[in-house]
């Protein structure tokens, strides 16, 4: 269930001065079981390739996922860890602004599974993102 204090103005703060916010991480919408996020691609985040860096995707695709945990904690849980993330990539960019949408496969007790698609403003598919989330009583 979604924690009402979790809006998306509280979510931006607590990203102030992280990695995230470094990447120019912006949270876009949250609601039950859903969250998005966006970025634009700087020079900075390229490979040596000249296309953007795997890890790029992956950043912005756990930061959305875990935002989304961390809004969806059960009540009287203290936190969460990820247990496991994976991506496949099909395609990359070299400027832009990238949108991610994370959904919720499971909501439990003890685990939270995150889907996640990374998008070029076109809308073209770069990277799918899963990950498993351990919820910490």
């Amino acid at each position: 269930m979604l924690r009402s204090s979790e809006t998306i103005d509280r979510l931006f703060q607590r990203q102030q001065g992280t990695l995230p916010d470094t990447f120019g991480v912006r949270p876009l919408s949250i609601e039950e079981g859903r969250m998005s996020m966006e970025m634009t691609v700087a020079p900075w985040m390229m490979a040596p390739n000249g296309y953007l860096h795997a890890a790029s995707q992956v950043m912005l695709a756990d930061t959305c996922a875990g935002y989304a945990t961390l809004a969806h904690l059960p009540e009287g849980a203290k936190g969460f860890t990820t247990l496991e993330l994976k991506s496949n990539f099909l395609g990359t960019a070299k400027e832009g602004v990238l949108t991610v949408e994370a959904v919720a496969e499971h909501m439990g007790r003890t685990t939270q599974i995150w889907s996640a698609t990374v998008v070029d403003a076109s809308g073209r598919k770069l990277s799918l993102f899963r990950c498993s989330q351990i919820i910490l009583w």
